[in-house]
């Protein structure tokens, strides 16, 4: 048997990944192990990085290239594996390589309600789904946080263990962006592009990846929140009644010779200006509840129970007494019931 011929089948003279997937993440090049000859070629094709890992520390990363391995090439090995003056013995490491192209369409939503407070509704629960696009531009966090020792990960483990990650980040990210319920409802495609530099140096720090587009797709709120906005909308178009009434008696009052059109011009304006009153009072009083007795509401307690609190939020009663356990909304604990004050409702709505 050649020796020489042997011992040159036990080293490693090219290294490379020839990736004909769409899926693959990161791959570790299966080495059988054998050493990398010292002077060996690295290929690395365009949307790849090879990311040299030695005895579990990460050491030099390639861009797209040819490299041969010398000690020159690789200072953060030769520092980790102490060459003072260069190498000429084969060494080992693992080599993982890493796609670096844009991964698209990836699916995101809330698996439960964000709660998140507003100017106009108080404390709102959200629901929202849609898609992102994301890539990985730091190959050492992403195998450390993300990938780990996985020979070949792909996209569809990364969906089942980011997901819940990305929501998370996205949940932080809308509460504390401020963005009033009726936005967040309407306006989906401004909302992923504001939310971007809030989500992204969190997932670039945490999971080495860059979120390069968010896509809301729908956000849902309660039915009574729906109901509000319904209700708002309505106002905002009988508030331009008037103008339309004047509109229609300008047209009755052109129509020349119809003494009978002209004599009906001020039973109209009548009726048209006692209409726009009468549906902007019921725009503006809040319709009355079955069983709910239509005489004026009875002024609020200034010590209310959880239940009165959370009807006053509107709120489940579960989320005022999880609120003042966790000290966010403050109140008196007289015996094993909770009250609370209406200023400490006005300071929880202020925050």
């Amino acid at each position: 048997m050649d020796i020489l011929g042997f011992i040159k089948g036990e080293l490693l003279e090219i290294i490379e990944f020839n990736d004909d997937s769409r899926d693959t993440l990161s791959w570790r090049f299966p080495d059988d192990d054998h050493a990398i000859k010292n002077g060996a070629q690295l290929i690395v094709r365009e949307s790849q990085a090879a990311q040299f890992v030695y005895l579990g520390q990460y050491g030099d990363c390639f861009d797209p290239g040819k490299h041969t391995l010398v000690s020159e090439n690789i200072p953060v090995l030769t520092t980790l594996k102490g060459w003072k003056y260069g190498f000429e013995s084969p060494f080992k490491a693992d080599v993982y390589f890493i796609t670096t192209r844009l991964f698209t369409g990836n699916k995101w939503g809330t698996a439960n309600p964000v709660m998140m407070r507003d100017a106009d509704f108080g404390v709102v629960r959200l629901r929202s789904f849609g898609t992102f696009d994301f890539k990985i531009v730091d190959p050492a966090v992403f195998l450390r946080e993300v990938a780990g020792t996985d020979h070949h990960f792909r996209l569809d483990e990364f969906a089942d263990t980011m997901r819940s990650r990305i929501v998370s980040v996205f949940s932080e990210a809308l509460a504390s962006c401020g963005v009033p319920a009726l936005d967040v409802a309407t306006r989906y495609s401004e909302l992923g592009d504001a939310l971007l530099p809030l989500i992204n140096p969190q997932v670039i720090a945490k999971y080495g990846i860059e979120i390069t587009s968010f896509i809301v797709e729908n956000v849902s709120v309660p039915a009574e929140v729906e109901a509000a906005i319904d209700k708002r909308s309505s106002m905002s178009a009988v508030a331009n009644l008037n103008d339309y009434v004047k509109f229609q008696m300008a047209e009755a009052m052109t129509k020349g010779g119809d003494s009978g059109a002209a004599a009906a011009v001020p039973a109209q304006m009548a009726m048209g200006f006692g209409l726009a009153q009468e549906m902007m009072k019921s725009m503006q009083s809040p319709p009355a509840q079955p069983g709910q007795s239509t005489a004026s509401a009875p002024p609020i307690s200034e010590l209310m129970s959880p239940a009165q609190a959370a009807q006053l939020l509107g709120v489940s009663e579960a989320d005022v007494i999880s609120s003042l356990d966790a000290g966010e909304l403050k109140g008196k604990k007289i015996g094993t019931a909770w009250r609370i004050t209406k200023a400490a409702i006005d300071a929880f709505l202020a925050e």
